[in-house]
């Protein structure tokens, strides 16, 4: 059995120990800063290549003319395959399962369908290598000798959970992140569509006009709005293509413009109109949401004003007097 060396701990755990690990974080932090302040790349590189590949599919689609040559379009590799008789195998794959994946692959902005196999296998396997990594640690090498019986439980329920549940939480993640980028840039986008829409720009050649234009501002926004107009462009059915759009990204915001889309299509409703009244909505939500959060500020600042604020500002007053009450007593 190995012994940790005694030294300062704080609720169990060995300071040093911890400062060591808070240290080297810090120090891979600036390291990863300067590496990305130094190695700057086009963002819109790997989307226009994106772009581009799925342009090819759907030219490749329409070209195709037999139900195999179809068929032999499916992006398909060995591994997958593999992988994917293998969890069939062991009665954990379901395709239930891979749709449910796919989706939350498409929410964070991930095209390739086949990771959804990936994510379901490394949701079984992490928890295995996790808990065997903790069992070595905690148990055989008793790294931590002062954890007790319910630490140690509680570590290995968190290390089976974070294994579990660690690759879904990471593409929830991404997802919020990139709705909230769409969030913000819908507006500008509805307002730049009415533009397109009033100047007699078909509605491919608006998407892709708003696209190029919000590309730097809302690159996530702007990606979803060229992949759109090129789905629009080589699609047989443009409700498909808007579809798709709803499919990809997680907001009711956008449902509402694909179902606007839809209907002036369906009917022949004005366009410019309908975008105008979603896009004063869309603003008027946006500011809703600004004074909600303005309002629940002096509540959020209440807790540090008590616990950080207001004893300095006790010092910074009521310190001199203090310390001149003192020197007068210690004088006598």
């Amino acid at each position: 059995m190995f012994e940790s060396p005694a030294g300062p701990t704080l609720l169990g755990f060995d300071v040093i120990l911890v400062g060591t690990i808070l240290a080297a974080i810090a120090a891979f932090a600036v390291l990863m800063a300067i590496y990305a302040a130094v190695t700057v790349k086009d963002p819109m590189a790997k989307r226009v290549k994106a772009l581009n590949d799925r342009r090819e599919e759907l030219k490749a689609g329409i070209v195709a003319s037999t139900a195999k040559k179809r068929v032999s379009l499916i992006r398909k590799t060995d591994k997958t395959d593999r992988m994917k008789q293998r969890l069939e195998g062991m009665k954990v794959l379901q395709q239930s399962q891979i749709l449910d994946i796919q989706q939350k692959l498409a929410h964070a902005g991930i095209r390739n369908k086949e990771l959804a196999v990936y994510v379901i296998g490394a949701r079984m396997v992490l928890p295995i290598v996790l808990g065997i990594l903790g069992v070595t640690l905690i148990y055989v090498i008793d790294y931590f000798p002062d954890w007790g019986p319910i630490k140690r439980v509680g570590s290995m329920g968190i290390l089976l959970f974070l294994g579990y549940k660690g690759p879904e939480i990471y593409l929830k993640n991404m997802a919020n992140k990139r709705t909230h980028e769409i969030r913000k840039g819908l507006p500008d986008a509805l307002d730049l569509l009415v533009i397109c829409a009033e100047a007699g720009l078909t509605v491919d050649a608006a998407f892709n006009r708003v696209a190029k234009e919000l590309g730097r501002a809302y690159p996530e926004l702007g990606d979803e709005f060229a992949l759109t107009a090129i789905e629009l462009s080589f699609l047989n059915e443009r409700k498909k293509a808007f579809d798709n759009l709803a499919h990809r990204v997680d907001l009711d915001a956008v449902r509402g413009v694909v179902t606007t889309m839809i209907q002036t299509e369906r009917y022949g409703t004005p366009l410019a109109s309908a975008l105008r009244v979603l896009s004063a909505e869309f603003r008027n939500e946006r500011m809703m949401r600004a004074e909600e959060k303005a309002a629940r500020l002096p509540a959020i600042m209440t807790v540090p004003l008590i616990l950080f604020i207001l004893p300095v500002l006790f010092i910074v007053i009521l310190g001199p007097a203090a310390c001149s009450i003192s020197d007068t007593f210690l004088n006598r």
